[in-house]
């Protein structure tokens, strides 16, 4: 390599260990500048005269301070919750916690009250103490007469592009510099210059009066965020309903132990202290646990509806399947869009499926109906590939799943009419928006019988939607490789008050079924719909990433209730959805 070459590649190097020193120098700066901020309130507050010794008190339990607050009102009609805290070395957390169980019997009750507003040094302001004010430092670093902008040291509060903005504004508006933005040049208009805006807040931190300034110097101080207003909040505590100087014994646990001490059996009589009443009421501790997700608990109460149907669960623990089963069993091309890198993940490895061996004269049954048809149909007439059928690929629908359990139900002999459902995951290569995900659930049925219509179909698919809380449902007409006649299923939502897709259906078609060794006047009806859309309506969600994926809330995880589609709505979500269908 040459030595520019060389120099080339290192450069880039120097240049990012540049930016980390400048950083770690930024960072730095910062540092020191919150340590000086916290000095500059430590020396404030030594010169603050000392309060006279409080009488020290252990208050490590909230019994003792409240003796302490029964006490002072034996002595007093009203006691302010910061002279009592300030008397007895107590903490705001430490008197207010002795007041609620007070005040939740009647002892005593607290009023609470607010001082009026003080207006006192901000944040921002301790720095312009520790640090001057920007204009002034800004002034300061200046050691010429005339000095190029970008070279002005940026230390301390001038770090921040903001505040040296701020600096060069007012400086150039006290009249102590000038500068030409055509040359870049900052010019020093005087020798040196009084920070009065420091000088301001020095003096009204240590007095804590403003009064002292006229109010147009107050006025530019509050501009400038330099003084905040502040509030006070506090308690007037007087005698309640039961006051007494001291609080009468209960017993605040009810064990056996107790009961055995205090209970005479004998006379069925209570010889202890009075129990203190319980809230029967009162929610218990919260309990961290876990959840099934929305999804499972549809995915369950679907099952459980399809079972009391009398359908049987297929094997649905493949997620990697062949294209044959997935596709070409199902009588879909191997020209079909579907099929495409662009719409289905193909896998790397394994590439491929052993199909032949153990389905071998299956596999030439389904070619021969791709090829050259059969079974009442021409075919698609195009060169079959089995290299095609053997590729591996993530499923892409439940289907995949069905035609597996076809060809089985096919080997039993005499044919033995059937009902199966599956809910799973499928997944397709589709770009992740609002409404679609590239990894989701379907829920799939078919029954196989002899000599179904469309008629068992439509009431198979009216009655399994009516039990998951969609009533109303309508048709219309589709196409799929796979079945003929196809519908596709609309369920008319009250949420969007319009009608939405729900699902799909179909009736297999002979070239499907027949090649498997159904015997022809079988009949397999089927539908399937996405697990995810029902569950978007009925948790509320508008995009599907916040249900299913890294966006998903687990408050509402944990939050939403048990599924039961067996429920009945309110009476006017049911009219409303009444009314639509029939508009419709």
């Amino acid at each position: 390599l040459s030595q520019s070459s060389l120099y080339a590649m290192s450069a880039p190097s120097s240049r990012v260990r540049q930016q980390d020193l400048r950083e770690f120098a930024r960072r730095a700066d910062q540092a020191e500048e919150i340590l000086a901020t916290i000095q500059a309130q430590i020396d404030y507050l030594s010169t603050v005269p000392s309060a006279p010794p409080a009488e020290h008190v252990p208050h490590s339990h909230v019994e003792e301070v409240e003796d302490l607050l029964l006490k002072e009102l034996d002595d007093q009609k009203a006691i302010d919750s910061r002279d009592f805290a300030r008397k007895y070395d107590l903490t705001a957390n430490d008197v207010y916690g002795a007041m609620n169980a007070l005040e939740a019997e009647h002892y005593i009750v607290g009023q609470k009250k607010t001082t009026e507003p003080k207006t006192v040094v901000s944040a921002e302001g301790l720095k312009f103490i520790e640090n001057g004010s920007p204009e002034a430092l800004l002034f300061n670093l200046l050691t010429a007469t005339e000095t190029a902008i970008d070279s002005v040291p940026r230390t301390g509060i001038l770090s921040d592009d903001k505040m040296l903005t701020v600096a060069k504004n007012k400086a150039c508006k006290n009249g102590w510099i000038k500068i030409d933005k055509k040359r870049k040049i900052i010019t020093k208009l005087q020798s040196s210059v009084q920070d009065e805006i420091k000088e301001q807040l020095v003096a009204i931190q240590s007095s804590n009066d403003v009064s002292i300034f006229p109010a147009k110097v107050i006025k530019e101080l509050k501009t400038r965020k330099l003084l905040t207003s502040k509030t006070e909040k506090y308690f007037v505590i007087t005698r309640g309903a039961s006051y007494s100087t001291q609080r009468k014994e209960q017993v605040k646990d009810i064990t056996l132990d107790v009961i055995d001490k205090f209970l005479d059996v004998d006379k069925n009589e209570w010889t202890g202290p009075e129990i203190k009443p319980l809230n029967l009421n009162a929610l218990g501790q919260t309990i961290c646990h876990g959840a099934l997700h929305p999804l499972m608990k549809m995915r369950h109460e679907m099952r459980r509806i399809l079972l009391d149907m009398g359908f049987e669960e297929m094997q649905t623990n493949r997620y990697v399947e062949s294209s044959f089963w997935n596709f070409d069993a199902l009588f879909q091309p191997q020209q079909h869009p579907a099929r495409d890198a662009h719409d289905t993940f193909f896998l790397d490895q394994p590439a491929e499926s052993d199909i032949s061996s153990k389905y071998k004269d299956y596999m030439q049954r389904v070619k021969k109906t791709h090829t050259s048809g059969g079974y009442g149909s021409i075919g698609w007439r195009y060169d079959w590939k089995e290299s095609e059928a053997k590729k591996n690929l993530l499923r892409t629908h439940t289907t995949a799943i069905s035609s597996r359990t076809l060809f089985r139900l096919a080997q039993i002999k005499p044919f033995k009419p059937s009902k199966f459902f599956s809910i799973d995951r499928v997944f397709r290569n589709e770009s992740i928006d609002a409404t679609h995900l590239a990894e989701f659930h379907q829920v799939e049925g078919f029954i196989a019988d002899y000599d179904l219509t469309l008629g068992h179909l439509l009431g198979v698919i009216g009655e399994f939607f009516k039990r998951i809380g969609i009533p109303n449902v309508r048709f219309k007409p589709a196409y799929n490789p796979y079945t003929e006649p196809s519908m596709e299923i609309f369920g008319w939502s009250t949420e969007r008050n319009d009608w939405i897709e729900v699902g799909n259906s179909g009736v297999f078609r002979p070239e499907m079924l027949e090649p498997m060794g159904l015997p022809s006047n079988v009949k397999v009806i089927a539908w399937g719909l996405g697990l995810e859309r029902p569950c978007m309506i009925a948790t509320g969600v508008k995009d599907i990433r916040e249900l299913f994926g890294p966006r998903v809330d687990i408050q509402m995880v944990k939050k939403f209730p048990i599924v039961r589609y067996d429920q009945l709505k309110e009476a006017t979500d049911k009219k409303k959805e009444e009314k639509g269908y029939k508009d419709m």
